[in-house]
């Protein structure tokens, strides 16, 4: 009830009503992970029905699939993490932009080895001609491994990357067919407690520059020209989903009913999961980190992922969730006692 009036208060204060006219369908791809907490609970909790939109959300098994539906207007909004696809995508001139962060620093991904090569592989360094799980040859996990590697003198391509989904990691430790891999959570808990992997080094204490937005929300421009309000009122209800997780995040007041809306939209079915899981951080106003996309854009035109360099204004719209900001206010933690990094 608490939620319900705080957001009926929330609706007016900023001049919503429930739509009186047909909604406007807007589809949306998502890679599910906790970070697409935000997306559920505006759809739990009604904010994109505030604004006259009806969401189709549909899970996407990569980023790449997403880059390429999201081209071709059959999802107007995707998110995903920041792949070399993306750039690829800019180069050919594709309807597509990075509208808002999903998921930025702290990020909790760790550079995990064999528990049987702790006294072989003592830093980054001695992993040179090592074979190293990555989840995508293009991926943010490859660039965030060079990133790691690069400190210790070494480049991508001085070690031996194997490509594997994230949940086949385990028995890939297991057999012994890497030595390391790009971690991330809930991975980086169970893998110790099992004796697969332990931790090398920690990606928040070595990429720079920080903070790190690894995952982002996009956009159909073509769409969005079509459609200006429309899309202005997706990122309004958007923002106010990302509060209240950010608000959750931080142990506020509603973090239970929170809690029971993921489990209750599938993001997982048992709700002690959500109290020891690492929850994903993310900007509460919405804002990329210019500074760490165009480090990664630069780094994947060094690496030969992609093969040109496009300004920030090419890359980058921040002009909607900018829209929802003003509209909202500024973001005020409840909890203000809370000592966790991010979603702030």
């Amino acid at each position: 009830m608490k939620a319900t009036l705080a957001a009926l208060a929330t609706a007016a204060a900023i001049g919503l009503s429930p739509a009186a006219h047909a909604e406007d369908v807007v589809k949306l791809g998502m890679a599910r992970s906790i970070s697409s907490g935000a997306t559920l609970i505006a759809m739990a909790r009604g904010y994109f029905k505030d604004v006259g939109i009806k969401l189709e959300a549909e899970d996407l098994d990569s980023s790449a699939d997403a880059i390429a539906l999201l081209a071709q207007n059959q999802f107007q909004i995707v998110e995903g993490g920041v792949s070399a696809g993306y750039f690829n995508a800019f180069t050919k001139d594709l309807p597509i932009v990075m509208t808002s962060s999903r998921a930025s620093s702290p990020i909790g991904h760790l550079l995990m080895i064999r528990p049987d090569l702790k006294d072989v592989i003592k830093t980054p360094a001695d992993l040179k001609g090592k074979i190293i799980a990555s989840n995508g040859p293009g991926s943010v996990s490859t660039y965030e491994l060079g990133k790691m590697l690069e400190p210790y003198g070494l480049k991508i391509s001085d070690v031996e990357i194997k490509i594997f989904p994230f949940p086949q990691y385990g028995v890939a430790f297991a057999n012994k067919a890497i030595d390391a891999g790009l971690v991330i959570p809930t991975w980086t808990s169970e893998f110790p407690q099992k004796g697969l992997a332990v931790t090398l080094v920690e990606a928040d204490k070595v990429i720079q520059p920080s903070p790190v937005t690894i995952a982002v929300t996009s956009m159909n421009t073509d769409w969005a020209k079509k459609n200006p309000q429309v899309a202005k009122n997706f990122f309004l209800a958007y923002q106010r989903g990302v509060r209240d997780y950010c608000q959750a995040y931080h142990n506020g007041s509603t973090r239970k009913e929170i809690i029971a809306e993921l489990v209750k939209y599938g993001l997982n079915r048992d709700p002690a999961f959500f109290e020891t899981a690492f929850w994903n951080t993310r900007s509460a106003d919405g804002l990329i980190s210019v500074a760490s996309v165009m480090d990664m854009q630069q780094w994947y035109v060094a690496n030969k992922f992609t093969g040109q360099v496009f300004p920030a204004e090419r890359v980058i719209d921040h002009s909607y969730v900018n829209y929802a900001n003003e509209k909202l206010g500024p973001f005020v933690l409840e909890n203000k006692d809370s000592k966790k990094e991010g979603c702030r």
